[in-house]
């Protein structure tokens, strides 16, 4: 079983320091890895993960990438997941909030743009795999193209969450999966959900006794509020923090967090360590710890309990909608933001294109590619 650990935290880990692009770029690179490479989990059941993470709060890639963790070792597994993804981005985060530095050199910058473009790569690399997977009624083509376009015309949650909602009345209405378990047991795992609730609503009460309980319960409550992913926690974050953190430094951190790999929700990492002068680690880590926990635990509460949903038929309509929905919404990420704060050059278009090829057809290992990108990038940004 430690080999296994060990194993779920170095792949995690190695991710954590090339995924760039946002949650829609993990996505391509998880499947990348844990679908098609390692085949740790199948198409079908990395869907179902998708789909789960779209309705819980939280951060979303690492809510996948947690409980594929778990799935292959365990929750020790999960939290070596967690661990490795977010230990590059919490690492580069704490290093500029207490060195205070406000620029990146020409070569950490070139080595973030070329990247990117890579992320630009993976991601159209997924929207494709997915498509052929989940895509293959018009019907579902159908929700896809509707999802893409929506999202693009009017991106907001709301939007996202009423098309996600949208596709899952569709496919209960024009699915009949073949499927006979539809009187399997709905069991939730209490424990997990048991502490979430006992933190959302104590926390509060307990926070006037230690700064550092008011430090997690502030990053805790944010956590378990947030639908969206790291875009859509920031806001909260500012509004529940106040005063406590200037506008410049929250807006640096801000920035960082989009410029490093790894999940946004990292931000805690940077804010944590602003809030906390007189032991900066400690804060950094009581700040990541809180903010992530709460989707990680409603996961393990509902894993199981979602598992035996899409057991049951009309569920398995909804879910086969909602597949499809995600490769729109996929799609639509793919342009904004990842190609629109990628690409702007014919020649970063090129590389793009080239990148795709030897990642579809060649099957360039993603490892050389992530040499190759950062080394462009660098090349690009100091040819400028």
């Amino acid at each position: 079983m430690f080999n296994k650990i060990w194993e779920v935290f170095w792949r995690f880990l190695g991710l954590g320091f090339i995924s760039f692009g946002g949650p829609a770029a993990h996505i391509g690179y998880f499947q990348k890895t844990f679908v098609q490479k390692l085949q740790w989990i199948d198409s079908q059941a990395y869907a179902r993960l998708i789909s789960m993470s779209q309705f819980l709060p939280g951060p979303g890639s690492s809510q996948i990438g947690f409980a594929i963790g778990v799935r292959r070792a365990g929750i020790f597994g999960g939290i070596a997941a967690f661990v490795g993804f977010t230990l590059p981005s919490f690492l580069l985060l704490y290093f500029l909030a207490t060195t205070n530095s406000e620029q990146y050199s020409s070569v950490f910058a070139g080595i973030v743009h070329g990247l990117k473009l890579l992320a630009v790569v993976v991601v159209a690399d997924a929207v494709l795999s997915m498509f052929k997977s989940f895509c293959k009624e018009r019907i579902s083509i159908a929700i896809a193209v509707f999802t893409s376009a929506a999202l693009l015309f009017m991106p907001s949650l709301w939007t996202q969450m009423s098309v996600l909602v949208m596709a899952a009345i569709v496919g209960i209405l024009y699915t009949k999966p073949n499927l006979h378990n539809n009187l399997a047991k709905i069991r939730f795992k209490k424990l997990p959900l048991i502490v979430f609730f006992i933190f959302f609503f104590g926390l509060p009460f307990l926070a006037a006794m230690s700064p550092w309980l008011e430090l997690f319960s502030d990053f805790y409550q944010s956590g378990s509020l947030v639908f969206g992913g790291g875009h859509v926690v920031l806001p909260l974050l500012q509004q529940t923090l106040g005063d406590s953190i200037s506008t410049d430094r929250f807006l640096l951190g801000y920035a960082s967090a989009q410029a490093v790999p790894g999940p946004m929700f990292s931000v805690a990492a940077f804010l944590g360590a602003d809030l906390s002068p007189d032991n900066q680690l400690l804060g950094s880590v009581l700040a990541t710890v809180a903010i992530f926990l709460p989707g990680f635990l409603l996961l393990l509460g509902l894993q199981g309990t979602w598992e035996s949903l899409v057991a049951k038929p009309k569920i398995a309509g909804a879910v086969w909608g909602i597949n499809a929905a995600v490769v729109g919404l996929l799609l639509s990420a793919l342009y904004n933001p990842i190609f629109t704060s990628a690409v702007s050059t014919p020649v970063e278009m090129s590389l793009v294109i080239i990148g795709f090829f030897l990642l579809r057809t060649v099957r360039i290992p993603i490892v050389i590619l992530v040499f190759a990108f950062g080394a462009i990038g660098v090349l690009l940004i100091t040819s400028m």
